[in-house]
């Protein structure tokens, strides 16, 4: 048995039965919701390692379900729904999901990502990381300077040396705006001239391309019109 329990959200509960038959197979402790306001309710109840969560429910639908939990809690959550448009699935990411699996699911498939979730949340000591000297941490975005690595969302990205420069150069001063000159002249550590601005900015938007959810919606890295580039600061 693992001795962990999942919270399975969903108004239909034929769903709910399989899932939770599934889970149970695999050794988890189930407890069932049907809607957003009963998945809080439940919450506020019981002990819970992760979320399943479903997004068209009536009385409190899985996104605005999802908003209300981050409120409270840091368990790792997956939105499992039928939903499969990109807006959605963008939605519920940057509301705090960790995951997201469209309808119809493969069931190894989900296993493997309830498993790598709990792994990663227990991994992190039931909490979100914590920064120290050794990481910076904004947002979902986890910066090792040991190991040179960042970890988005859970999920190991990798930069080039230059990328991962750039990166711990704008996640050391959130908030801060670098123009390109400055960029250049720290990372590449040569001076700047009036050709740099294309280089940083080709640099700029590869690193967008692993980082960010929604590249043409960015929440991390984001541009100052006129003067640079800045890290958008997150708790």
């Amino acid at each position: 048995m693992n001795g962990e329990t999942i919270l399975v959200v969903d108004d239909n509960k034929e769903i709910v039965y399989s899932l939770g038959e599934l889970l149970k197979y695999e050794g988890y402790e189930i407890i069932a919701a049907y809607d957003g306001m009963e998945a809080l309710e439940c919450l506020e109840k019981y002990h819970v390692d992760l979320i399943l969560l479903d997004v068209m429910m009536p009385r409190l639908n899985g996104l605005s379900a999802l908003m209300k939990i981050r409120e409270k809690y840091k368990i790792p959550a997956i939105i499992l729904s039928a939903k499969t448009e990109e807006s959605d699935k963008v939605s519920g990411l940057i509301l705090g999901a960790d995951d997201y699996i469209s309808k119809p699911y493969n069931a190894a498939e989900l296993i493997a990502r309830v498993k790598a979730q709990l792994r990663r949340y227990h991994t992190w000591g039931g909490s979100a990381p914590m920064a120290n000297e050794d990481t910076i941490v904004n947002g979902g975005l986890v910066l090792d300077k040991k190991q040179r690595l960042i970890v988005v969302e859970g999920k190991e990205v990798k930069l080039t040396a230059t990328e991962y420069k750039i990166v711990e150069l704008l996640m050391s001063n959130t908030g801060q705006v670098f123009p390109a000159e400055q960029i250049y002249e720290s990372v590449w550590e040569e001076t700047a001239d009036f050709t740099v601005e294309n280089t940083v900015m080709v640099h700029i938007r590869h690193i967008r391309e692993k980082i960010e959810i929604d590249t043409k919606n960015p929440k991390y890295i984001k541009v100052v019109w006129g003067i640079g580039y800045k890290m958008e600061k997150f708790n």
